[in-house]
């Protein structure tokens, strides 16, 4: 089971994050996201748990728990297509002055025609 472990302590390594997660059942690997200019964690990573109920347990009890300061954000994680690890996310498309009901023809008639899209 994959999961995302977020508003971790800026100073944890992945040693740490494993130990957290280790309680809970065997951990398969784990993955701090690293700023690649100063070398600081993001402060969220990933951690893959070999049993799907062990992962649950562990996300059940860790959520909102509070290290150093900061209350961790704890939930399942999915991969996108290129195979990487990804926090769910809600999708759609932002269209500015717009009234409240519009119809599918006129939403979509500004990418039709003669655009990127329907050139080969």
């Amino acid at each position: 089971m994959d999961i995302y472990v977020g508003s971790i302590p800026f100073k944890w390594s992945e040693s740490v994050l494993k130990e957290l997660f280790e309680p809970f059942g065997e951990v398969v690997s784990v993955k701090i996201v690293i700023n690649k200019m100063t070398r600081q964690n993001k402060g969220f990573g990933f951690v893959e748990m070999m049993v799907e109920d062990e992962g649950k347990k562990a996300i059940k009890a860790l959520d909102g728990k509070e290290f150093e300061g900061r209350k961790i954000i704890v939930n399942k994680s999915e991969k996108n297509n290129a195979g990487s690890l990804v926090k769910k996310k809600k999708t759609g498309i932002f269209q500015p002055n717009t009234k409240s009901k519009i119809d599918d023809k006129k939403t979509w008639k500004p990418f039709r025609g003669n655009n990127w899209r329907d050139k080969k």
